[in-house]
């Protein structure tokens, strides 16, 4: 019997977490896209559990022993490519992660996670069926390259932030002015799933996306795709405002995702499932919501000392922090 006649059988659910997790590493590896290759070819800001590393495999939720996000259970990892600056005498800096507004004081970089069922305000009544250990998937694509195909993937955004409550307007590139609270660039993931595969060969196949803008109810799941997953979402705030006052003159965009894109049409996301055992399931089957779900209410959750606590080792030994004078991985032309 398939996992999505199970859940056909189940009752309804009204779940919705928000939470986050502190930065496990920032360096060159993608073990979903590039498994076993150290380095990998740009750089990422990764979150999550301990057992990530460039080979990872199978149920990584048996495997980690910390994990930097809120809830003890998740070991899954999450990724996103990394943002720099780009001054006008052709050099760069990463640019630094801030915690967002609603989330505890103190984490060290990260992202905010979602896994909704509804929207950002309410947490609906479907039933949700957890993703299953191995799985893993994608959202984006680096090699996207205009502005069409960038409006066309929903859901993948950026915004220029007054101050970190600021959530509208949605952009599908980068902004073309300076951002007095930085830019937030949002990824939400596909929800619908086919119900047989963890995985496929462009890490997309397996998923369908019915996402629409911001946090907005997403649409019903196609026959291809019949099971609802939880609508994942990652929100990434990057402190651009150190570098308001080195703003080019002409006014052209000063800011470049690892993987050298000033435009920021191919921004993109990574997603490995690592939930312990059913903790995943039992809180998608509860009606809390965000931080009511934390404290074993039903999910266990930790502090922010024990988050920013968790780490890996450094497997590939190269400078990210200085004035570089190309991107990590990036040939000069």
């Amino acid at each position: 019997m398939k996992w999505y006649h199970l859940a056909a059988f189940a009752a309804s659910s009204q779940a919705a977490l928000r939470f986050g997790c502190s930065t496990l590493t920032i360096q060159r590896l993608d073990p979903l896209v590039e498994p076993g290759q150290t380095p990998s070819a740009h750089l990422h800001q990764i979150i999550g559990g301990n057992a990530f590393h460039p080979n990872m495999s199978g149920d990584i939720g048996e495997k980690g022993t910390c994990t930097t996000c809120t809830f003890t259970e998740d070991f899954s990892n999450y990724w996103t490519a990394v943002m720099f600056f780009k001054h006008t005498n052709g050099s760069y800096k990463r640019v630094p992660i801030m915690q967002n507004t609603a989330l505890p004081n103190g984490i060290n970089g990260g992202m905010t996670v979602y896994y909704t069922q509804q929207d950002f305000n309410s947490n609906g009544n479907q039933k949700i069926t957890a993703f299953k250990p191995g799985f893993r998937m994608t959202v984006g694509n680096p090699t996207t390259d205009s502005l069409d195909k960038a409006k066309g993937h929903a859901g993948l955004r950026f915004v220029c932030l007054a101050d970190k409550g600021t959530r509208f307007p949605e952009l599908p590139d980068f902004p073309t002015k300076p951002c007095k609270g930085g830019i937030m660039t949002v990824h939400h993931f596909p929800s619908c799933w086919d119900g047989k595969n963890l995985d496929s060969p462009d890490h997309q196949s397996h998923m369908y996306s019915t996402t629409k803008e911001a946090f907005s109810p997403a649409g019903p799941c196609p026959a291809s795709h019949p099971v609802r997953m939880p609508q994942l979402a990652y929100e990434t705030l990057w402190d651009t405002t150190q570098f308001n006052n080195m703003w080019p003159k002409d006014g052209s965009n000063p800011f470049v995702l690892s993987y050298n894109d000033n435009k920021g049409y191919g921004t993109h996301a990574d997603y490995v499932f690592g939930w312990k055992g059913d903790s995943l399931q039992r809180a998608m089957d509860n009606s809390c919501m965000f931080q009511a779900c934390e404290n074993g209410k039903p999910l266990k959750s930790q502090n922010v000392a024990a988050m920013n606590k968790c780490s890996v080792e450094k497997m590939v030994k190269e400078d990210i922090d200085s004035w570089l004078p190309e991107l990590p991985g990036m040939k000069m032309q």
